[in-house]
């Protein structure tokens, strides 16, 4: 159950791409897809920890971290 939840590949550079290369791309996978199935007994979270993260149970928790926000990059133009 512990599989990586952010995974990465390298995209095929063109030679004539106008643009510059990005090297590295990353996608996140989510924990449900690795669960076939509801195992009995699962942990779970308390009551309040289960209404913060969205989930009742620890192995379909996966955490959402921006790169960066709708904001800053909005900001960043009003210059």
């Amino acid at each position: 159950m512990n599989q990586p939840q952010e995974r990465q590949y390298a995209p095929f550079i063109g030679p004539f791409d106008p643009c510059p290369p990005v090297k590295c791309k990353t996608y996140s996978t989510p924990p449900h897809l690795f669960i076939t199935f509801q195992p009995m007994n699962l942990p779970q979270f308390t009551p309040q920890e289960a209404l913060r993260l969205g989930t009742l149970w620890p192995a379909l928790y996966s955490p959402y971290n921006p790169r960066h926000s709708y904001r800053e990059e909005n900001d960043d133009n009003d210059l």
